[in-house]
C-alpha cells in the first residue's frame, strides 16, 4: 500500500491532524517540539460518495472503500540536513514514504509555541524545503563519487545515472525540489533509484484557525475550491493566498485548507452530527476528506468501481494501468486469463440508471487488453483461466 507522510515544523498540527485523518488518537498533540519520535502509522479509507449510489442500484449488502495509508513524521527543524533536532530520524522515514503532506501552520496563536517565534508560512516551507535539498545534495554527491570507477570502466548505467545527477545537482543547488526538473520518462526512472527526498510528489495543508475556516471557505474561487480570493485582511486569509501561491509558482501542485483543530473533534461525533457542525461553522464540507482524496491522486492512484448484490467495492490501480492490470488487482487469474472488460462510465450508468439502459444507450463497452482504465469506470472483467 502506498502511503503518504505527513511532515512539517514542530508543532503546526501534524499529530492533530493525523489523528483526524486517521479518525483515532493514536499520535501524540502536545504543545512542546518532538512530541512525535517515532513515526505513527495509519490506513485510512478514501471518502467516494459514488459507492453509495451505486450500492443502492445493485442493492449490495456491503461496500469496500479504497484506502492508502498516512504517516505521521516527526517535526523537522533548520539543520536537520546536518543532524539537528531529530533531523536524520526525520529524513529517514521521509525516505520511506511515496509522498509529502507538508503541514503549515497558517493560524496565530499566543498559547502554541513557534519554534521560530513568528508565523510566517513561506518561510517555514522554504525551511524544510531547504532542509530536504542539502540531504539531496550530499547524497547525489556521494553516489556520484562512488560511480566514476564504474564510469571509467565503461558501464552505460553508470553514464545514464552520473548524466542525470549532472542535470539534478545545479537544480537542487538552485533551490529547486528535484520533482520540479522537466525530464524524460528514462530519466523520471532513474531518479527513482537515487531514493531523493524531493523527488517525491508534494502537497500542502494550509492548516487554519476554527475562527478563519470560515472565511477561507467562503471565499473560495469556483474554479478552484481551495483557492482564496483577494478582499480580506485577516491572518488567515493572507497567510493561505501565500502557501497556494508558493504551491503553484513553487512545486505545480495544490494547497488544501484544513483545520486540524475542528477536524478532530469531528473524529467523536457521527456523520450527521459531524455535518450539522460543520454547517453551523458555515462549512460545507471536512476538509479531511478533500486532503484524503488529494493525497490518493498525488500518489498517481485511480479508482475503478465494481458492483454487485454482494457489494460495491473501489479498486486501486495506477494512473495508466491497462485492462489486464486492472484485472489483477482483483486477482491474479483475472490478468492471467483475461479476455474483456465490459465497461461503462459511473456518470453514464448514474444518469441511465440501470447496466441494461446503458447497454441499450451504447454507453457500455467491452474494452480489450488495450484499454487504459479512467477513474469512475465500473467494470466487470471476462476471463478463462
Amino acid at each position: 500500500m502506498l502511503s503518504a507522510g505527513i511532515v512539517g515544523l514542530p508543532n503546526v498540527g501534524k499529530s492533530t491532524l493525523f489523528n483526524a485523518v486517521t479518525r483515532t488518537r493514536k499520535a501524540a498533540a502536545e504543545n512542546y517540539p518532538f512530541c512525535t519520535i517515532d513515526p505513527n502509522v495509519g490506513v485510512v479509507t478514501v471518502p467516494d460518495p459514488r459507492l453509495e449510489v451505486l450500492a443502492k442500484m445493485s442493492h449490495s449488502q456491503k461496500i469496500v472503500p479504497a484506502a492508502i495509508e498516512f504517516v505521521d513524521i516527526a517535526g523537522l527543524v533548520k539543520g536537520a540536513s546536518a543532524g539537528e533536532g531529530l533531523g536524520n530520524q526525520f529524513l529517514s522515514h521521509i525516505r520511506e514514504v511515496d509522498a509529502i503532506v507538508q503541514v503549515v501552520r497558517c493560524f496565530e496563536s499566543g498559547d502554541i509555541h513557534h519554534v521560530s517565534g513568528s508565523i510566517d508560512p513561506v518561510r517555514d516551507i522554504e525551511v524544510i524545503n531547504t532542509e530536504l535539498i542539502l540531504a539531496d545534495l550530499a547524497s547525489l554527491q556521494k553516489q556520484r563519487d562512488r560511480l566514476q570507477k564504474e564510469v571509467r570502466a565503461g558501464s552505460k548505467t553508470a553514464k545514464a545515472e552520473t548524466a542525470v545527477m549532472e542535470k539534478l545537482l545545479p537544480h537542487l543547488d538552485s533551490g529547486r525540489p528535484a520533482v520540479t526538473l522537466g525530464l524524460s520518462d528514462e530519466e523520471k526512472a532513474t531518479v527513482r533509484d537515487l531514493f531523493l527526498l524531493t523527488s517525491k510528489p508534494t502537497l500542502f495543508a494550509c492548516n487554519v484557525a476554527e475562527s478563519d475556516l470560515a472565511l477561507v471557505a467562503g471565499g473560495a474561487d469556483p474554479g478552484n475550491p481551495n483557492a482564496v480570493t483577494q478582499g480580506s485582511d485577516a491572518p488567515g486569509y493572507i497567510h493561505v493566498r501565500a502557501v497556494q501561491e508558493y504551491a503553484r509558482s513553487h512545486f505545480a501542485t495544490e494547497a488544501v485548507v484544513i483545520s486540524a483543530q475542528i477536524e478532530s473533534e469531528l473524529v467523536e461525533l457521527s456523520e450527521a452530527e459531524a455535518a450539522e457542525y460543520l454547517r453551523d461553522l458555515g462549512v460545507e464540507g471536512s476538509g479531511v476528506g478533500a486532503l484524503i482524496r488529494a493525497a490518493y491522486h498525488l500518489l498517481g492512484l485511480r479508482t475503478y468501481l465494481t458492483t454487485g448484490e454482494k457489494e460495491t467495492r473501489a479498486w486501486t490501480i495506477h494512473a495508466g494501468d491497462k485492462a489486464p492490470a486492472a484485472a489483477g488487482v482483483i486477482h491474479s487469474d483475472f490478468e492471467r486469463g483475461f479476455i474483456a472488460a465490459e465497461t461503462v462510465h459511473y456518470d453514464d450508468l448514474v444518469s441511465l440508471g440501470s447496466s441494461a439502459k446503458a447497454r441499450e444507450a451504447g454507453k457500455l463497452r467491452i474494452e480489450g487488453k488495450d484499454y487504459v482504465v479512467k477513474d469512475g469506470d465500473v467494470i466487470e472483467f471476462r476471463f478463462n483461466v
